[in-house]
């Protein structure tokens, strides 16, 4: 009888043994907002309600499954959504789908991934890519193996792609991305392979970063991309956060795009204030940003944000304002229009 209620026992504790060994997280991001916004078109300025302003609406699942010695096998599945209409995006898994292996050499991951540029960006950017008035208006061009148009942006997703960031070698790390274009081959363009690269360095509050990306598109030359950034906190102002990155993108027969940014955020009890400047380039045309935003956090999981910005394009410019998920752009041949926008919300995090 022992034995038998043993049994019954080592039976009923087996999946408990499998969870202990590998974890799985549900997790994500609910972020809506209305919005008052002017593209600088004939419509004037309108009233808008949408998802993703400061954070972009998602949900994923990642998990770890411990192999011994230091090593684990790693995995990441996030989808994206609009909850203003309850639309997924295009892919399903689009924002990220990765498997990989993590162990003292650092972590190799398979997928969809985000570049080295990305994770410049991402790190030297004082509005966390959220809010109008971000640098993610430098990322249009989602995949390395997208045909040649009329814009000229960075590269932030990478397809197909095999990536590895070194473990911290005395604040070091190194990046390093390949992706498969895995395209037809035209006259015109070929398979579109990308390869990347880039270094992140933190001391203290410190931290410095720098990437460069090539995508072999066409015959004749090469896509280029670069970007270099920074950012400094300082404890001894309360948390002060100072942070600025320079960007550019080359591609054949256009001409190049180049992004800068400098801003700053200041912590004041359960509130954030943010402020940015952002000044977009691409041959004459020229556009200069000025945003601010503010996040008052009723947890640790939900806060209620503000955010304004205005951008002034020049004579040749047609930049826009990006937020997140959203961005407002001047409408096709209304060049010098200047595009505003003022945004409150709401963001829950689970």
């Amino acid at each position: 009888m022992q034995v038998k209620r043993l049994a019954v026992a080592l039976v009923a504790a087996a999946p408990l043994f499998a969870a202990a060994q590998t974890n799985v997280t549900l997790y994500g991001i609910l972020d809506a907002a209305i919005s008052s916004q002017d593209t600088g078109g004939p419509e004037g300025r309108t009233t808008v309600v949408n998802s993703g302003n400061q954070s972009s609406s998602r949900f994923g699942f990642r998990g770890s499954e411990d192999l011994g010695n230091g090593l684990k096998a790693i995995f990441n599945l996030e989808a994206g959504t609009s909850i203003d209409t309850g639309a997924g995006d295009s892919a399903l898994f689009g924002r990220r789908a990765v498997v990989g292996l993590e162990g003292d050499f650092g972590t190799i991951t398979l997928g969809r991934e985000y570049s080295p540029i990305a994770a410049i960006a991402a790190a030297s950017d004082a509005f966390g890519q959220g809010f109008y008035g971000s640098n993610l208006s430098a990322f249009s061009n989602a995949f390395p193996n997208a045909s040649a148009t009329t814009t000229n942006r960075l590269t932030r997703r990478l397809g197909n792609s095999v990536n590895y960031k070194s473990a911290s070698f005395g604040g070091l790390k190194v990046l390093a991305a390949f992706a498969a274009g895995e395209t037809a081959e035209t006259a015109t363009l070929e398979k579109g392979n990308l390869w990347g690269g880039g270094v992140e360095y933190t001391l203290g509050g410190l931290y410095l970063g720098a990437a460069y990306q090539q995508i072999k598109r066409v015959p004749a030359d090469e896509d280029k991309e670069t970007a270099i950034g920074g950012a400094y906190k300082f404890d001894q102002l309360g948390g002060f956060e100072i942070k600025a990155n320079w960007m550019k993108a080359e591609r054949p027969a256009l001409v190049d795009y180049k992004q800068t940014n400098i801003g700053g955020s200041m912590p004041f009890g359960a509130s954030r204030v943010y402020a940015n400047f952002q000044q977009q380039k691409q041959g004459a045309a020229k556009g200069n940003t000025w945003a601010l935003a503010y996040s008052y956090s009723l947890s640790k999981r939900t806060n209620l944000y503000a955010s304004y910005a205005d951008l002034n394009n020049n004579g040749a410019a047609l930049f826009g304002l990006t937020s997140s998920s959203v961005s407002v752009t001047p409408p096709a041949g209304r060049n010098g229009a200047d595009p505003k926008v003022l945004s409150l919300g709401l963001r829950h995090s689970f």
